[in-house]
């Protein structure tokens, strides 16, 4: 009985027309500032509504413009075109310099995920400062993931949301392959683990050639 009353409450309310629901979905990622949820979007549109849907129309309808939907993560947003990013250069005069040991652990945690600080250590061959840690979880580009099922139960290390829409990914596994990072001289080959451990604080900073790379 109560099946019947739900379903006769449902048909009270008709979900509008998809392609009016396009238009809802283009209005609410138009004006939200950071990328939003599927789930988000239901809970914005009206009885019925597939926001799922309408994205996937959305997108289509906006192949080749100037402007592109596109996903990061579990979320969506409209963001310029990739190959109109030049365009921009003007809005993003604020450079911020990562230094390499910054560049190497962004690059571990990225592709290691969830990985603890000693994990760290071990791929890099170097002790992981506290200041290069504090400084990409300022950036918003990486976060604390869960406690990894260890003695003493480490904290994990995972990179953000922010990290992926800053770099126009989908999700980690849009990210290059290792050849390509070191062709770019974004990680360099370190002696095994177990040799002398420096600090960070005791290598050379330069970023010459990398910070066009790290941008905001």
């Amino acid at each position: 009985m109560s099946e019947d009353i739900d379903q006769k409450e449902e048909s009270l309310f008709e979900a509008p027309p998809m392609g009016e629901q396009e238009r809802m979905v283009e209005a609410i990622l138009f004006a939200t500032t950071e990328p939003i949820t599927v789930r988000e979007l239901e809970a914005r549109l009206p009885h019925g509504c597939d926001p799922a849907e309408a994205l996937v129309h959305l997108r289509k309808r906006y192949e080749g413009r100037g402007v592109s939907v596109t996903r990061v993560g579990d979320a969506w947003a409209i963001r310029t075109a990739p190959d109109l990013g030049f365009l921009m250069q003007k809005e993003t005069v604020e450079t911020r310099k990562l230094s390499r040991a910054a560049i190497e652990t962004l690059a571990i945690i990225a592709y290691h995920q969830p990985v603890t600080r000693a994990e760290i250590e071990e791929i890099r061959g170097v002790s992981v400062s506290r200041g290069t840690v504090d400084q990409l979880l300022e950036l918003e580009w990486i976060r604390f993931g869960r406690r990894k099922m260890t003695p003493g139960r480490p904290v994990t290390f995972v990179v953000t949301q922010n990290f992926l829409d800053h770099f126009g990914l989908e999700s980690a596994r849009d990210l290059p392959g290792l050849k390509e990072l070191r062709a770019a001289g974004l990680l360099e080959n370190r002696p095994p683990p177990g040799g002398d451990v420096l600090r960070d604080d005791d290598e050379d900073e330069s970023t010459e050639g990398q910070s066009e790379l790290f941008e905001d």
